[in-house]
């Protein structure tokens, strides 16, 4: 309740700024540190779920800008000016402003100023420079407001190859800053980082934690895209009943559709358990009742039970499958599918009797696919959060956004063969022109999701 009061009458006297003929009033009257602090409180309620907030966190940003690029070597004779000129950068603020302001302290101590130089090596991309400079600072020593966000900093950068230590400061950065758009970054991230490391346990508990709190931040669906791969990638670690228990803190809404995507990309592995488990918890509401159903949870679940034995009854309910509820993506999904399970159905040709069958060949990727799969391996950062992060602005100026935000992994269009796909083609008996049309429809499936690239939303 009080940090809301706090907030509003905030936001009344930067609407009140607003309204004047010039930002001059603004620049005049606010200090840099107010105006950063004014920012947190709404990138906090904006995390929070407060969707609302987002246009006047665009104001504040543009005000923090521009009376940070006026401010002068006596404003920085505050601390608090030079702490917050540190945390708008590491929010993803302007380098060139940062760049600039801290050319103009002149009364700042050696720590700062290398935290400085740490901060406009992170925003200019020159991630290796960051981490020499920052990696001897403790978080932890420093006033909370910055250590909180030097923590999220130092953990993003060190995710991929301290990861254990990426993780220690990640957790030092929700302790610093609890209920913060901070901790709901440091647990996305945290979620990412667990998942590389093959950590069931950690992925489970900070998954739990970011369901809580932060499921309607309009970041969650970076999480949404962890977790999916998360729990596709863990699979064998995670029990169906821990994640039932997770999604069971989501809305009805986002959990089906978190069961649509889980149950797309199991039945691509050929995870079929998880698939089967997935597609049920998309069509059956939480009271136990089966609603009419969703028409991609019937293609996945179908796709999750091809066999030789079932390819009669799966071509069946393809065939009952509304195309017009579906996306684009998994219309092609479904017209694939279908074209190979004809396939696999169709008369087998008579082989020549005096010669040996030939082994089934996976087929070769088109020129096409090819390209698109080297540029998909080419352009995935290791784990989210990972990446060095872009500044949220140009060089020339503009306005910012938010706590810089790890690019959107493409994990959906990474899917690769399931684990036993390569024993499962050394021990099938290859004179079965079913057998070989199974194979060749997972294969020839992999490929096409590879293609359609994202799962859907």
């Amino acid at each position: 309740m009080k940090r809301a009061a706090v907030t509003s009458r905030l936001m009344g006297l930067l609407l009140l700024a607003a309204g004047y003929p010039s930002a001059g009033f603004a620049e005049d009257t606010l200090q840099p540190y107010q105006l950063v602090r004014s920012l947190q409180l709404i990138q906090d309620r904006i995390a929070a779920g407060d969707h609302a907030a987002m246009p006047m966190q665009a104001k504040l940003l543009e005000m923090t800008d521009a009376r940070l690029r006026q401010a002068d070597a006596e404003d920085f004779k505050d601390p608090r000016n030079f702490r917050a000129l540190l945390v708008y950068g590491m929010s993803g603020g302007n380098p060139a402003t940062v760049e600039g302001a801290v050319s103009r302290a002149t009364s700042i101590d050696a720590q700062d100023l290398a935290i400085a130089k740490g901060i406009i090596n992170y925003l200019v991309g020159r991630p290796a420079g960051a981490i020499d400079v920052l990696k001897p600072i403790d978080p932890m020593t420093l006033p909370s407001d910055l250590g909180a966000f030097l923590a999220l900093v130092k953990g993003s950068l060190l995710a991929t190859d301290e990861p254990a230590t990426a993780l220690t400061l990640l957790d030092e950065a929700r302790l610093l800053s609890p209920g913060t758009l901070v901790e709901e970054a440091a647990l996305r991230r945290s979620v990412g980082i667990a998942v590389a490391q093959g950590d069931a346990a950690r992925f489970a508990l900070a998954s739990t934690q970011y369901v809580e709190r932060y499921l309607y931040s309009p970041y969650a669906s970076q999480f949404a895209d962890s977790f999916v791969s998360g729990v596709i990638a863990l699979h064998m670690s995670i029990s169906q009943d821990k994640l039932a228990d997770i999604t069971s803190m989501m809305d009805p809404e986002r959990e089906t559709v978190i069961y649509l995507r889980i149950a797309r990309r199991a039945a691509i592995d050929g995870l079929s358990d998880l698939s089967a488990f997935a597609s049920a918890r998309a069509v059956k509401g939480r009271d136990g009742n089966t609603n009419q159903g969703d028409p991609r949870a019937l293609l996945y679940s179908s796709l999750s039970t091809v066999t030789s034995g079932t390819i009669e009854d799966v071509r069946t309910k393809l065939g009952k499958i509304d195309r017009s509820r579906l996306s684009d993506g998994d219309r092609a999904l479904l017209d694939a599918a279908q074209a190979i399970a004809g396939e696999v159905v169709a008369p087998p040709a008579s082989l020549p009797a005096t010669n040996p069958p030939p082994a089934a060949v996976a087929p070769q990727p088109e020129p096409e696919v090819a390209n698109a799969q080297a540029a998909d391996a080419a352009g995935l950062p290791p784990v989210e959060g990972a990446a060095s992060e872009q500044p949220a602005l140009a060089p020339s100026g503009g306005t910012a956004v938010t706590v810089p935000s790890a690019p959107k992994p493409s994990t959906d269009a990474a899917t690769v063969l399931p684990a036993s796909a390569p024993a499962a083609s050394a021990n099938a008996d290859t004179t079965d022109p079913t057998d070989a049309a199974m194979m060749k429809t997972r294969r020839q499936l992999d490929l096409i999701d590879q293609m359609l690239g994202a799962a859907p939303k």
